[in-house]
């Protein structure tokens, strides 16, 4: 077991933002709690282990990740009902959006455990800022879905007035552009790909116009689609 600070009390779920790209982008704060919790629940260690041998971080790793919640979820409540210390980390970001984190934080309301969130970079709200369409109010939407209710998800943002934010991967992100401008029609759209390193990208256009020169789009990384609210659009 590490040495614990006096600030860090038993038996308690720190869920800790991580950088999304640079790994700069990181809270002091989040280094102090990954150096003296007992164990760090990352959704792919591997991953997760640059980041610690960055900052000469030694405390152990297990995994947990959407296809092995349900078996890990009873153990980890388990250590922390015995007292230990755990940091929930996700691959990049804040732990719980669009991943399985809030899972794991819901068995431990459930238990009575203590939870404290570590706050930190994550990508959608970047995204959104640089985008240049309106932040006042707008919706998160994750990842849509792959096959089954992916075309009644994007009917119901048809008539969505605010600013529409979503994730996508590189091996789908085609199809989605494709999708959105079958279904809302010719909205503005910034696609944001690879925040925060070194090969950033933003590419701000019409649907019609970014679909048009497909091309353009390099397909690697992780991207955040930033779209239009309804109503928005000159004329509509």
């Amino acid at each position: 077991m590490n040495d614990v600070t006096p600030e860090l009390p038993p038996g308690t779920l720190y869920i800790v933002s991580t950088p999304i790209g640079n790994l700069k982008d990181i809270t002091f704060r989040a280094i102090e709690v990954l150096s003296n919790v007992d164990l760090i629940a990352a959704e792919d260690t591997r991953h997760t282990r640059i980041l610690l041998q960055h900052y000469n971080i030694r405390t152990p790793a297990t995994s947990y990740f959407d296809f092995n919640k349900e078996k890990k979820i009873p153990s980890l409540i388990k250590r922390l009902q015995e007292g230990a210390r755990l940091a929930l980390v996700s691959d990049a970001g804040t732990p719980g959006i669009s991943d399985p984190a809030f899972r794991l934080v819901r068995t431990c309301i459930e238990n009575g455990l203590r939870i404290e969130t570590i706050p930190g970079a994550t990508a959608f709200v970047p995204a959104l800022v640089l985008s240049g369409l309106p932040t006042d109010r707008f919706v998160f939407e994750g990842f849509l879905p792959v096959k089954k209710g992916r075309k009644t998800r994007l009917e119901t943002l048809r008539n969505e007035p605010r600013t529409m934010v979503m994730y996508e991967s590189p091996y789908r992100v085609v199809r989605t552009l494709r999708d959105l401008e079958a279904t809302l029609g010719n909205r503005q759209i910034v696609v944001v790909r690879e925040l925060t390193k070194k090969f950033e990208e933003v590419v701000r256009g019409s649907l019609t116009e970014i679909n048009s020169d497909i091309e353009q789009l390099k397909l690697k990384g992780e991207f955040v689609l930033v779209i239009e609210g309804a109503g928005k659009q000159k004329g509509g």
